[in-house]
């Protein structure tokens, strides 16, 4: 008995504590309201995350280009999409962990300017230019998309797509109306954890991937790119990589180094960098191109096969798997936990000035070959090279600039400036076709996917926006090029 009057008890004051009267029952430590700034600051730390990752279930793009194979696991190297979903895992942390918070932080942002009208406007063009990068980049990888009927969260879960060419208009838009937005004043400060509250930075940034988003049209609509060069031009773009848009981290998990991530914390080794890139850098017989000499960044980007005095690389696309302690590795830099994720740089700036110069865009002044030679002396020089290494490569002649062969040169030199970056790396690999690839085993060059193939969830929950998006670009298959990929891949 004295046990049920315990339990009696006990339940009253049970009952008692949970009828207390606090708002609603909610919990008072529970924030109620996230603050702006830490929306923004996690969009833009996940919009770094999710270009640098190197995690299979999600971002593979080192792999399609062939600067990594893997090693045990080896199905994502072929190309394999399906079993781990990874369209559906790369668009929606774009879609849910960037643009949400982007598109909820530009909502607060112009509700109240607090009394500073000035920094109201700086914010809001930061979040149009970050919004633009994550736009712009899941578009590269898929085509159409949702776009106006988008980010509605249960108000709209099927979608409509968007025609690709016109998200790139309307993208285009904002970052001009933004980059001359921008100017003095108080904008994210400390929020901020690329440039700190450095507007000028910020504006150069928003230029540069203007420059990026209007060159990347040049093939197929040379009047829209030679607009969107110009108001870049005019704003003012990168003219030293100290302006590249990094993320620098602060080396404790899990604010670290994706490969860092990868390798130590998550103790695996499960890349390796192949011979595609290897074979070319080092000049060895098997190259798919002939620079006529050895890339001086080899010794920046890869170790010496274990016990031997030469570099060796994975065979890329290998329909087996390939033992890790028989190949070079990535260098010691790779594996700082602080080592930064890098966006957009002045490398870039100086390819697409080269390009745009050759094909004679109003308003860039300089030859080609100054600007092809500019980004290719930035690149060796950001990875510790000198300039007599520079002077020695540039007079290779697989390198020295040929504006009859301008595609090759600037694809080459670009994809090589671009290793450790997957997701810019294909997209220029696509546009301007090379270098040639390695055919993986059993496989066609076709093979190599020229896009994702759309999220695997679509067919169940958003049917029929699904299907006419996929009979508009021909087919949901890899084989199906984007707008602005008209030239067929060289093989």
């Amino acid at each position: 008995m004295k046990i049920i009057k315990y339990l009696t008890v006990i339940l009253a004051l049970i009952v008692g504590i949970t009828q207390c009267k606090l708002p609603d029952n909610v919990n008072p430590k529970r924030a109620t309201s996230v603050p702006v700034e830490t929306l923004f600051t996690n969009a833009e730390v996940a919009l770094f995350n999710m270009i640098d990752d190197v995690n299979v279930n999600r971002n593979v793009l080192r792999l399609y280009v062939q600067y990594w194979n893997e090693t045990t696991y080896f199905d994502e190297s072929r190309y394999l999409m399906q079993d781990r979903q990874i369209p559906d895992n790369y668009v929606t942390r774009f879609y849910r962990d960037v643009l949400m918070d982007l598109k909820e932080a530009k909502e607060i942002v112009m509700a109240d300017d607090l009394g500073d009208p000035t920094g109201q406007k700086n914010k809001a063009a930061i979040l149009d230019i970050l919004m633009a990068q994550a736009w712009l980049t899941v578009v590269d990888g898929f085509g159409d998309l949702p776009y106006t009927e988008a980010l509605q969260s249960k108000d709209n879960t099927q979608p409509a797509y968007d025609d690709a060419a016109a998200i790139y208009d309307a993208e285009i838009a904002n970052l001009k109306a933004a980059v001359q937005a921008l100017g003095a004043g108080a904008s994210w400060g400390a929020a901020d954890v690329m440039y700190f509250g450095d507007n000028a930075l910020w504006k150069k940034y928003g230029a540069s991937l203007l420059l990026r988003v209007g060159m990347r049209l040049a093939d197929v609509s040379p009047d829209k790119a030679k607009s969107a060069v110009q108001a870049a031009l005019d704003a003012g773009v990168y003219t030293s990589e100290d302006e590249a848009g990094f993320l620098n981290y602060v080396g404790v998990v899990p604010h670290v180094n994706a490969i860092y991530n990868a390798y130590v914390v998550d103790n695996r080794k499960d890349y390796l960098p192949t011979s595609t890139i290897i074979d070319i850098m080092g000049n060895y017989d098997g190259a798919t191109y002939d620079l006529g000499g050895q890339d001086p960044r080899i010794d920046n980007y890869f170790t010496l096969a274990p016990d031997t005095t030469i570099y060796i690389g994975a065979v890329a696309g290998l329909d087996g798997a390939q033992s890790y302690q028989l190949f070079s590795h990535f260098q010691d830099v790779f594996f700082e936990p602080t080592f930064p994720a890098m966006i957009i740089d002045y490398v870039e700036v100086e390819f697409w000035l080269a390009e745009a110069a050759q094909n004679s865009f109003p308003g860039v002044s300089g030859m080609a070959e100054e600007h092809y030679n500019n980004a290719i002396t930035a690149s060796i020089l950001y990875w510790g090279g000198t300039q007599d290494e520079v002077d020695a490569y540039l007079a290779l002649p697989g390198v020295v600039y040929d504006a009859a062969n301008w595609r090759e040169k600037i694809g080459v030199q670009k994809w090589l400036a671009l290793y450790n970056r997957g997701v810019e790396a294909w997209a220029e690999w696509k546009r301007l076709d090379y270098p040639v690839l390695n055919i993986p085993e059993g496989m066609t060059y076709s093979d190599i996917p020229l896009r994702f193939v759309y999220p695997y969830n679509e067919v169940l929950q958003n049917r029929e926006n699904y299907e006419a998006a996929s009979t508009k670009i021909g087919g949901d298959v890899v084989s199906s090029p984007l707008f602005w990929d008209i030239y067929q891949p060289v093989n």
